[in-house]
């Protein structure tokens, strides 16, 4: 057995390795080649577009992580494949590096020069930042990009609190959907400080909405399936004004704390089929 998952984690990474080199093959940010699913090719028009933003570090000079873009790959895949009847286009981003670099921003920096890109690619269609950890945050500082209209952060990274330095910006998130998923045994990025955010943005922007999914870790792999039935469900609710399933309709009508602490409900995926 554990040959066989040695064998399955390989061929996922490698996987990922033959997307990244299809693409541009520099070390600039872009968007390479839309994600495919097994079995489908790759014509269609495209209506809107979801950009997976992967991992980074707080600070680092090295270059982009292969590691997290195959760890990002999952999550696009399957928006793909919720999305591609509607002729969504999903991207997994590739950063010029993996450092935050503090003031410098950088990730948000690629984020936003993504967007253009699609924008060049697709023309105007709507645009959704969907980010993992430090991608989380990269999400959420673009948001103000013209062609953005949601944002999925998924245990957003963010710096502890620090009274001498400005706050994490919020009134770029004016006027787009948000949802920030965050689980509560997170010891990377603190839930707490998602939670704080979410509570300053929803003054300023009512479409703000927060799931707690408890008990699971940064990653958010023990309910992995329900975390993608949510973000499938939130973006394409928000890039084809189709209606939210009750729990995320709920989550963005109810005021603080109920809306942004709404749990996470196991089999959330398998309840929407039923």
């Amino acid at each position: 057995m554990a040959g066989a998952a040695g064998s399955v984690r390989a061929r996922f990474e490698g996987s990922a390795v033959r997307e990244e080199r299809e693409g541009d093959g520099d070390a600039r940010a872009g968007l390479g080649r839309a994600v495919r699913t097994f079995g489908e090719s790759a014509d269609g028009v495209v209506t809107a577009v979801v950009l997976v933003l992967p991992d980074g570090d707080p600070r680092s000079a090295r270059g982009p992580s292969t590691l997290s873009r195959a760890f990002a790959l999952p999550l696009a895949r399957s928006l793909a494949r919720a999305g591609r009847a509607d002729g969504l286009a999903a991207h997994v981003v590739r950063y010029r590096g993996r450092g935050w670099n503090g003031a410098e921003a950088r990730l948000a920096g690629d984020a936003s020069r993504a967007v253009d890109e699609a924008v060049r690619r697709y023309g105007d269609v709507p645009v959704c930042l969907a980010g993992q950890g430090m991608g989380g945050r990269a999400a959420l500082y673009a948001a103000g990009h013209t062609a953005v209209n949601s944002v999925l952060a998924l245990a957003p990274w963010l710096p502890e609190g620090d009274t001498a330095a400005d706050p994490e910006p919020v009134k770029q998130l004016v006027g787009r959907r948000v949802l920030i998923v965050h689980g509560t045994d997170d010891a990377r990025s603190a839930p707490e400080l998602s939670y704080r955010l979410a509570e300053r943005a929803k003054k300023t922007n009512r479409d703000t909405c927060r799931f707690e999914v408890h008990s699971d870790g940064h990653a958010l792999r023990q309910y992995q399936a329900e975390v993608q039935a949510l973000a499938a469900d939130f973006v394409l609710g928000s890039l084809f004004s189709r209606a939210y399933a009750r729990p995320v309709a709920d989550a963005l009508a109810a005021p603080p704390p109920l809306g942004l602490r709404m749990p996470l409900a196991a089999g959330f995926g398998r309840a929407l089929r039923h």
